[in-house]
């Protein structure tokens, strides 16, 4: 991944105080659809007290997004990026990428050589910039990982996740060539705006797609990357 730098007036800092704790609590609640309990400010503040990444994102003065990770065992020399969010209007502009970057450089600093974390596989535009812009590896398809979540994101649908790796020091892992992709699974290009308006229909694809992905993976095939148009793409390792 090229050095990517913040846009203009946009900085990254510590949540060093607890007023920053409980803004950027605040800040990804919203992201999640007023879930407040996704991220409390009191095990925000413990994260970032005990030397983890909590950082805000800011345009000028004002926080509009959060990123949050937390150590692996030590001789992993790993993190879990456990939750990043930029706020409704301010995304699709480069700044969770620039948020990504700026994790990136904090955990190389710290000789951490893998960063994991894990996204709704429903979610085409994660899964783009997850597997294809970052290229990060995919390591396991986890069913209802979470569990029943009560945000405005995730109610009423079962939490499936894809755990990622992202290898800091290498470079990304290349979307497969055509003639090495020998299934496809294909993802909704907007589940979101599905949930909104058709719930039964975004239902019937969390199923479908967990069947198709858990199927290939069962044969001995990897997810490989991902196509906009024919969504996650199955090699043979």
């Amino acid at each position: 991944m090229a050095d990517i730098q913040a846009p203009p007036g946009i900085s990254i800092r510590p949540l060093d105080t607890v007023d920053e704790v409980f803004r950027a609590s605040e800040v990804l609640a919203e992201v999640w659809g007023g879930d407040r309990g996704g991220m409390p400010p009191n095990l925000l503040r413990a994260i970032a007290h005990s030397g983890n990444y909590a950082v805000g994102l800011y345009q000028g003065e004002r926080m509009v997004g959060a990123s949050v990770a937390f150590f692996a065992e030590p001789g992993a020399r790993s993190m879990h990026s456990h939750i990043t969010g930029v706020l409704p209007g301010l995304q699709s502009r480069g700044l969770g990428r620039a948020l990504k970057q700026h994790q990136r450089e904090w955990a190389l600093a710290r000789e951490v050589g893998h960063i994991t974390w894990t996204f709704d596989p429903l979610v085409a535009r994660n899964a783009h910039f997850n597997l294809r812009v970052l290229g990060t590896r995919v390591t396991e398809y986890l069913v209802n990982h979470y569990g029943p979540m009560d945000d405005g994101v995730n109610r009423g649908d079962e939490t499936d996740r894809i755990m990622v790796s992202w290898a800091l020091a290498a470079p990304p892992v290349p979307t497969p060539a055509d003639d090495r992709v020998v299934a496809s699974v294909a993802v909704p290009h907007d589940i979101e705006a599905m949930r909104q308006t058709a719930g039964t229909d975004a239902v019937a694809w969390r199923l479908r797609v967990r069947e198709g992905i858990l199927t290939h993976l069962a044969d001995g095939l990897a997810i490989g990357g991902f196509d906009d148009e024919r969504g996650y793409l199955f090699v043979r390792p």
